[in-house]
């Protein structure tokens, strides 16, 4: 089988979609090595993260040479001149794995589309006027013109039926797995290196997403003030803008400016043994698609307070403690006693250790091809 994607996140972006598009890649690639998968992106960009993908003898970057190489048209090659290339490489199925299709695809190949949140449906504020039209219609057409439709949540699959009307016979729910690194527990010289090179605290609590009002961090900072002045707190991403200057701002008028620290850019491969390190993990967003990094940290050994009402429950399971986003008390009470109660600790773990095997790389491989079996057969019809 010849297997097209969407490569532009996977050249271009480190963080969650790009994550996810080179996820996809390595886990199929490997899982299939008599299938050839081709990127298509709009550009080449040196990519450390994508290099060992691309060295792999079925997986091929496929860039095209657009003339006028300025943003719009790089735009327009992605949104309709993509299926062109497709048919000329006789591609059998297409997959786009950030939530868009080529808009010209229906008729070219079977097409599977990746939909990984409607946030900004959701949470409207956190996102300009014109790119909320923008989402909407891409989206939404992209779902309605796919073959079918993989969502990496049971939230996301509900709020496409709701939102968007999309068949929920059309739609998969396929679980992503953690990058392969967090299935490896850090070993003590690895922790006391990571210890020594961000100058962790003793006791510390680790919060990883970029500091923004969906991601809630304040009802960290919150918490933080409730608990032992010998705990910490540890931000692990981006923190930047009027958002995450009111949380550390927040932090300083508590007094707790010594015990909160922002750590940005840290490469993948130190965040293993920042979990495990961690007493605990607390992941507060008030709205997710699915929740990857409560899954990271189980994987490292490190339970979850997260928040209720979105998907966080799906990523947990038993291996995390629920609590309302408003409720710093509670989300105080059950930090604490993670990072205080050994036994408790231990049990969390244990249950999130079972939880998480789900999300195995050999389900999503086997799952998604299954989605590519069905779209082929669905196109055929």
């Amino acid at each position: 089988m010849t297997i097209g994607m969407d490569g532009k996140r996977a050249v271009a972006n480190n963080t969650g979609l790009g994550n996810y598009s080179r996820y996809a890649v390595n886990i199929l690639s490997a899982a299939y090595p008599s299938s050839r998968f081709l990127l298509y992106a709009p550009e080449k960009r040196d990519n450390e993260r994508l290099e060992s993908l691309l060295a792999r003898e079925n997986v091929e970057l496929c860039v095209p040479d657009l003339s006028l190489g300025i943003a719009p048209r790089r735009s327009l090659w992605r949104t309709f001149e993509l299926p062109i290339d497709l048919r000329r490489d006789n591609v059998d199925i297409y997959h786009g794995l950030s939530n868009e299709l080529p808009l010209t695809i229906k008729d070219v190949c079977p097409a599977v589309v990746t939909i990984h949140d409607l946030i900004y449906r959701r949470f409207p504020a956190d996102y300009g006027a014109i790119d909320r039209r923008i989402y909407d219609f891409k989206y939404r057409r992209s779902a309605r013109i796919a073959t079918r439709v993989i969502a990496i949540s049971e939230r996301t699959r509900d709020d496409l039926v709701e939102l968007h009307g999309i068949d929920p016979a059309k739609i998969d729910v396929i679980y992503q797995g953690v990058d392969p690194i967090f299935s490896i527990k850090p070993d003590t010289s690895a922790r006391q290196r990571v210890r020594g090179d961000y100058r962790l605290p003793d006791k510390y609590v680790i919060c990883v997403g970029t500091v923004s009002p969906r991601k809630n961090q304040m009802l960290a900072v919150e918490a933080l003030d409730k608990m032992p002045a010998g705990i910490s707190l540890v931000i692990v991403g981006r923190a930047k803008g009027e958002y995450a200057d009111k949380v550390l701002r927040r932090a300083t008028a508590l007094g707790l400016g010594e015990r909160v620290r922002v750590l940005s850019d840290v490469p993948m491969a130190d965040l293993p043994a920042l979990y495990a390190c961690a007493a605990a993990s607390v992941y507060p967003s008030r709205y997710e698609g699915f929740g990857l990094p409560v899954v990271e940290s189980l994987s490292c050994g490190t339970p979850v307070a997260a928040c209720t009402g979105s998907c966080l429950e799906e990523a947990g399971g038993r291996g995390a403690v629920y609590v309302d986003p408003d409720d710093a008390g509670a989300l105080a009470e059950a930090l604490e006693r993670m990072a205080d109660d050994t036994v408790f600790h231990d049990t969390l773990a244990g249950r999130g250790a079972r939880h998480i095997r789900r999300f195995s790389a050999e389900n999503f491989a086997r799952e998604t091809m299954a989605t590519y079996r069905k779209a082929i057969i669905d196109f055929a019809l």
